[in-house]
């Protein structure tokens, strides 16, 4: 019986800290039993160990992502490469440079600078006498870099990942780790003529990816003061207010009148004669109507951002993009830092995109902004020691919302997806013939070409022409015996299963002409 009750006590052992309790209750009654039933209580043991697992001291991982995050396979980086690279574009053809900045910053950098957002910042542990946080955006870091290196021309674009303690709603391309594409005119200029440019890059990024109907709204944060001023509002309420009416795109105007009343202690009068501006929408002609109107015209600040939107709107016309541009009291925008012009643009109409069923109202409508920015004249000045100014103005497009659209659309296209851009497979008809592959694919990559071989000595031909079936893969250079005699390699294009006798000297361009335009 002692030999029992020891070999209890190593079984119990080897699961202390699981279900330990267990083990003990079970061990009170040994010693009271009989050897049968000692026998059936060390089963019972047995078997709670099999369930929880027989690797001592192994622990469980829970496999998953964190909130708000997400792996991206071989597919979904191929459609993200594909949007990252006609972006780029679009950047350097507008002249623009890149620089980088590190993912965290000195948290008195991003503090103060995003209104009541900066709740959603993430604050780091301290490392070490420095309090650190994950950057938010990729405009602030860009500020401190120009007042740090005391820049005051540059066009610069920047992709990286910023950090939000937000809300996840994964469905709609809203995470809490994220890609931004960045473009910024940071300098002194003529009034509009860059704000105007960073318009013409979101209509032209947004035609080019054909994502479906689009809008861009514009605003100035001039007008929106000028507005709240002549409404009413306390000077000390304006940017609460400001956050408020930014929220229209996701509320109602009757749930956003009563937060403005209820919540920020507005006056009805004065959140009803908000309401009357904000429902207005047009282009130039609403900015000169405006100047006529009878309280508007009482700001001087409001008359100085209706000027400017008229102009705004004439360079607008020379860019052709007009058709997209709307001028819209109710876009706010609510981080603090900007000054002057505001925009957001928005998808209106996504095409045929799948949906589950939670999305099924959402389908065929806005699924939120996926391009905004504006002119930030005093965020630079307030990094400077001097308090020297550096006028920017800039545009973040919105990137995982439109990686969102372009996976769904995939996903309902037949069209394959292709996950490698290799040009060519090299192959052997017959065995033995291992270290010729290997030599004729050390030539092809020593010219440029992308080409692949398979990793066995003697592969049948039908696995290597299946594979590039499978992979998308246009040709196959096929090696046999008498290939190798005539000094020639039978270059087979693999969706028309045509077959061509190249000389090995000619083989690199007859590779490169048939896959120009892959």
């Amino acid at each position: 019986m002692n030999t029992l009750v020891m070999a209890s006590l190593r079984l119990c052992a080897g699961l202390a800290g699981r279900r330990s309790g267990l083990c003990v209750r079970s061990l009170r009654t040994l010693s009271g039993m009989t050897v049968s039933q000692i026998d059936e209580e060390v089963a019972k043991l047995l078997e709670l160990k099999a369930q929880i697992g027989g690797d001592e001291g192994k622990h469980q991982f829970t496999l998953k992502t964190a909130k708000g995050t997400r792996d991206y396979n071989p597919k979904q980086m191929a459609i993200r490469e594909k949007v990252f690279n006609t972006i780029i574009r679009c950047f350097k053809r507008h002249g623009a440079e890149t620089i980088d900045t590190p993912v965290f910053e000195l948290k008195e950098t991003l503090t103060g600078k995003y209104g009541e957002d900066s709740k959603l910042i993430y604050d780091l542990k301290d490392q070490g006498g420095e309090l650190l946080s994950l950057r938010y955006d990729l405009t602030v870091p860009f500020a401190r870099y120009l007042a740090m290196n005391k820049i005051t021309n540059i066009k610069r674009y920047h992709i990286a990942k910023v950090y939000r303690r937000d809300n996840p709603a994964m469905t709609r391309g809203r995470y809490r780790e994220f890609y931004q594409c960045d473009f910024d005119i940071a300098g002194q200029y003529d009034p509009m003529i860059p704000d105007a440019e960073c318009l013409k890059i979101v209509h032209e990024i947004l035609s080019e990816l054909e994502l479906g109907d689009f809008r861009i709204k514009v605003n100035d944060r001039r007008i929106l003061d000028g507005m709240f001023a002549v409404c009413g509002v306390p000077d000390d309420k304006f940017r609460t207010i400001c956050s408020t009416v930014d929220k229209l795109d996701k509320m109602s105007w009757e749930d956003v009148r009563s937060e403005m009343v209820k919540e920020k202690g507005l006056s009805e009068e004065a959140a009803d004669q908000i309401g009357q501006y904000v429902s207005m929408q047009g282009g130039m002609d609403l900015a000169e109507l405006l100047l006529q109107d009878a309280k508007m015209s009482q700001s001087k600040q409001a008359c100085a951002g209706l000027t400017d939107m008229k102009q705004l709107f004439s360079y607008l016309q020379l860019f052709q993009v007009t058709d997209k541009v709307v001028f819209d009291l109710s876009l706010a925008r609510g981080l603090d830092y900007y000054t002057g012009v505001i925009y957001e643009a928005i998808l209106t109409q996504t095409g045929p995109v799948p949906v589950v069923a939670a999305q099924k109202a959402e389908e065929g409508v806005s699924v939120g902004s996926v391009a905004g920015g504006g002119r930030y004249d005093g965020l630079v000045g307030m990094f400077d020691p001097k308090g020297r100014k550096v006028p920017c103005v800039g545009v973040s497009i919105g990137i995982e919302r439109v990686f969102s659209i372009m996976e769904q659309k995939a996903e309902a296209s037949a069209e394959k997806v292709r996950t490698t851009e290799t040009q060519v497979m090299v192959a052997s008809a017959q065995k033995n013939l291992l270290e010729e592959r290997l030599r004729l694919t050390a030539e092809l990559w020593n010219a440029g070409i992308k080409a692949e071989v398979m990793y066995k000595k003697n592969p049948k031909l039908l696995s290597q022409l299946q594979h590039c079936e499978d992979s998308g893969i246009p040709l196959v250079a096929i090696l046999g015996e008498q290939e190798l005699k005539d000094g020639v390699v039978k270059l087979r294009t693999v969706h028309s299963r045509e077959e061509v006798d190249v000389s090995r000297a000619e083989l690199v361009e007859a590779i490169k002409k048939r896959t120009s335009d892959v």
